[in-house]
């Protein structure tokens, strides 16, 4: 593939005292891809999105945007460079309406010098002009607190907002965590939507089902390190299970719970299991 990489991590470790959170990660995703990034907690996927954002500088290794390397010394330089990062809870204020939010920092005005004002008309038809185009259409009042916004809408006002805002890489941790079912799908849709639009993502989650049905290219962290990345269709459900909790032990909890299903004892070693 000769197409430039919308964000590229180049052998990046982070390390804290005493603690080494990243190891040697490289990672790379392009415009219109999904790149899923797997971990059980404590896996690194936390101080990853830091560096990603601006949060943290890496220890070592290098980070790419659009074909230049960057170093950025907070998150105001990776939303300049082009990377969003919409946390679990969407990062909105919940007793303020969703004109506001969506433009929160950004206002829309009207008038001039001292008759400036917040233009809420504008700020709030655009709002649910942005949503309509990525299908939430139930969301009607942009003078709506946002507090009364299920979880995916949320979400979606804050994928928006990116979007309109120019994002050319969107990172979104665990966006369907808390979620049920439906929430999940809407983001689910959501995540598709902004990868049609030509938008590279980055989808981080240890929900294994949800990733498989929306990426394109996947990796698993394991304790800082990159343990293991494929493309679509090159593991199974099962393989990726086992990867991230470990396929022996996997293996054993199963013997376990077969055992405990037909009467039997724990084994209490190894070799009883065997």
């Amino acid at each position: 593939m000769n197409e430039i990489a919308s964000l590229e991590l180049k052998d990046v470790s982070k390390s804290f005292v005493g603690v080494n959170a990243l190891k040697g990660v490289s990672l790379r995703v392009f415009p219109g891809q999904v790149l899923c990034l797997l971990g059980d907690n404590g896996a690194g996927k936390s101080t990853l999105i830091k560096v990603l954002s601006g949060v943290h500088q890496p220890t070592s290794g290098e980070l790419w945007v659009n074909g230049k390397q960057h170093s950025f010394s907070g998150p105001h330089e990776a939303l300049e460079a082009g990377i969003a990062t919409v946390h679990q809870t969407g990062g909105t204020v919940p007793l303020m309406s969703v004109g506001r939010n969506f433009f929160l920092g950004e206002e829309p005005t009207k008038g001039r010098g001292v008759f400036r004002r917040y233009d809420r008309r504008t700020a709030e038809e655009l709002a649910l002009r942005e949503l309509r185009a990525l299908g939430i259409t139930n969301v009607t009042d942009g003078g709506a607190l946002v507090g009364g916004m299920s979880g995916g809408e949320r979400q979606a006002l804050s994928i928006a907002r990116a979007m309109y805002f120019g994002a050319k890489v969107l990172i979104l941790d665990e966006p369907t965590a808390a979620l049920g079912v439906k929430e999940a799908s809407k983001v689910l849709h959501l995540i598709v939507q902004a990868q049609m639009r030509g938008v590279a993502v980055v989808f981080i989650t240890h929900n294994v089902q949800h990733a498989l049905l929306v990426g394109d290219h996947f990796a698993v962290l394991i304790r800082g390190s990159k343990a293991d990345e494929w493309a679509k269709g090159e593991r199974t459900r099962e393989q990726v299970l086992d990867l991230m909790a470990g396929g022996e032990a996997m293996g054993d909890l199963e013997e376990e719970l077969r055992v405990i299903r037909g009467g039997g004892s724990l084994p209490t070693t190894r070799e009883e299991v065997n």
